[in-house]
């Protein structure tokens, strides 16, 4: 294989982002970078950072709102959702950023999108990206509304790109403002996501 092939090229990438620790003085502990995914990954899902069960368990989206996510929206199984040539799963931040001073997370350090994920997504040959979350949907699409992006098929780097709101119980009232969401639009995005994975 070409030494320049995408995958090489990702395969080490990956290897000197897992030892990244650049941010571990401003969190006061050691950072614990999560990776999962192939060059090849049919879907890149982009969220905004991993939860602290995560940063300890070190499986992405091994969590409440990652059930929700397999389980009620995409309705999958895990052992799909966790198979590297399926899922390529990155976030804005690949650490998990520490508690915030409300009940959710710290925002991730903009220096990781910047020195990592652009990099993932030039290398990655993904055919859909899912962006969860309203942080990451601002950064890919600056100016507009998750509440209107959610709603809406859009596209990144010539791909079909779909917009989730955050799965987490933190998130319930967005659901309950907009039902349509659960009644319309995930059924949608899963049929897209089936047919793309061939289940």
């Amino acid at each position: 294989m070409n030494r320049n092939h995408p995958s090489m090229e990702l395969n080490k990438l990956q290897m000197e982002l897992s030892k990244c620790r650049q941010c571990q003085e401003s969190f006061g502990y050691q950072p614990h970078p999560i990776i999962q995914g192939h060059y090849n990954a049919k879907i890149m899902q982009i969220s905004q950072a991993p939860s602290k069960s995560v940063h300890e368990t070190g499986k992405p989206f091994h969590d409440a709102s990652g059930r929700r996510l397999r389980q009620e929206w995409y309705r999958i199984s895990d052992e799909i959702f966790y198979n590297p040539d399926l899922f390529y799963i990155a976030s804005m931040a690949h650490c998990y950023p520490g508690k915030g001073s409300g009940k959710g997370d710290k925002r991730p350090p903009k220096i990781c999108s910047k020195q990592w994920l652009r990099r993932e997504i030039e290398l990655v040959d993904n055919q859909m990206f899912i962006i969860i979350g309203s942080y990451a949907a601002q950064y890919f699409f600056p100016g507009e509304k998750i509440t209107t992006l959610a709603f809406i098929d859009k596209e990144m780097n010539g791909k079909p790109t779909y917009i989730l709101p955050h799965p987490s119980p933190l998130n319930m009232k967005w659901f309950k403002d907009h039902p349509q969401f659960m009644e319309e639009r995930i059924p949608k995005i899963r049929k897209e996501i089936h047919q793309l994975l061939e289940i």
